[in-house]
């Protein structure tokens, strides 16, 4: 294995396949030949994958052809993208900051232009996340549009396999070889649903570059937000002990992971409950807004990333996914656009959509992008 530290981004380069749009993917998701680590020194000894994840097969049946597998942080479960072992990607923009978790190598990858596009998973931003911090899209789907077949952990009602790239015609492309609905070209937005969540500077860049944009706004509160996030921590937290407390004995899972681990076996049935009563609750709140305003817009992280310095104990920097991690919980699609920059480090905007909608985030992203290049 090739311990990465600094400007590459892979865990290990291959090629497989040919066509048109090369691509990267997550070490989460099996190719066959090769081992599924998950960034994870407990798995090094994993045998190689006997076949393709079904969203990886189509993909090379699909005029793709994949370039490697990208690190990430520790077994998934991580939002700073920083890993000892398998290596923490440079940042390719913005080298003093954390690349962001947990698809970091992807997003890096990405970033850096040595791959069209690549692909990631998010269970509480995990795409959506790294994409901000290395000033790229990141496109969350709706739940369960894109076969988890072949994805570490092999159960969530979180996670979904996303996409990296940076235009969003690339992104198009790729979800009509992944056959999911696409959408029309938008001459305008919608009216946008404005929530105001991030710091007050944040908050402000964002509006300005929806003004600038001719974007017609309307203003939404929702409070919702904080007992959402707290709800898919909950979830994460139980579902992650389920799928992972089996390697806390073989050894070889890092103090920190391991800890958050062992803290999802004290997750009650109550608790279980209540946040599948958050769940619902918050998921019809979204769908009574977007009925009024197609798009939501809100800023995809709650304050600017972190240096890598500043990052060096994940759990401090863990409410940086308090914007994302809702739409995890509701099932809604969710897309990061890099929108500015404040104190040389980049903002993003993230919008989202009802459910089967991915199409028409892909089209809004095509939308700002076109008008924030001239």
């Amino acid at each position: 294995m090739n311990h990465l530290c600094e400007s590459n981004a892979y865990i290990k380069k291959f090629t497989l396949g040919q066509g048109d749009l090369s691509f990267a993917v997550k070490d989460t998701l099996d190719v066959a030949g090769h081992a599924t680590q998950a960034g994870c020194r407990a798995l090094a000894s994993a045998p190689p994958a006997l076949r393709h994840a079904q969203v990886v097969e189509t993909l090379l049946n699909q005029h793709c052809f994949l370039t490697g597998k990208t690190t990430l942080h520790e077994l998934a479960f991580g939002v700073t993208g920083i890993n000892p072992w398998s290596g923490t990607p440079l940042n390719p923009q913005y080298p003093q900051l954390i690349p962001g978790g947990s698809s970091s190598g992807s997003a890096a990858a990405v970033a850096a232009g040595e791959v069209d596009f690549a692909i990631g998973t998010d269970t509480g931003g995990s795409v959506r996340m790294p994409a901000a911090c290395c000033g790229v899209l990141g496109l969350k789907p709706t739940y369960g549009i894109l076969s988890r077949q072949g994805v570490m952990p092999p159960t969530s009602s979180l996670d979904c396999v996303g996409l990296f790239a940076r235009e969003a015609d690339v992104l198009r492309q790729v979800l009509n070889r992944l056959a999911v609905p696409t959408a029309k070209e938008l001459p305008e937005l919608p009216t946008v649903g404005l929530i105001a969540a991030a710091t007050p500077r944040i908050d402000a860049l964002i509006y300005q570059v929806l003004v600038q944009a001719k974007v017609v706004l309307h203003p939404v509160v929702l409070p919702e937000l904080d007992e959402a996030y707290q709800a898919g921590v909950t979830l994460i937290g139980h579902e992650n002990w389920q799928a992972f407390h089996s390697l806390l004995g073989v050894g070889g899972v890092s103090e920190d992971v391991a800890s958050r681990i062992r803290a999802g076996s004290t997750v009650s049935a109550s608790q279980l409950a209540q946040a599948e009563q958050v769940r619902q609750r918050f998921s019809e709140r979204l769908d009574t807004l977007l009925a009024s305003t197609p798009l939501l817009a809100l800023a995809t992280l709650p304050d600017l990333p972190p240096r890598l310095a500043e990052a060096s104990d994940p759990l401090s920097v863990v409410s940086m996914t308090r914007l994302v991690r809702p739409f995890n919980l509701s099932g809604h699609p969710a897309i990061s656009i890099p929108v500015g920059e404040l104190d040389g480090r980049p903002v993003a905007l993230q919008l989202v959509a009802n459910k089967n909608q991915d199409g028409l985030l892909v089209e809004a992203a095509a939308y700002l992008q076109a008008r924030l290049c001239r």
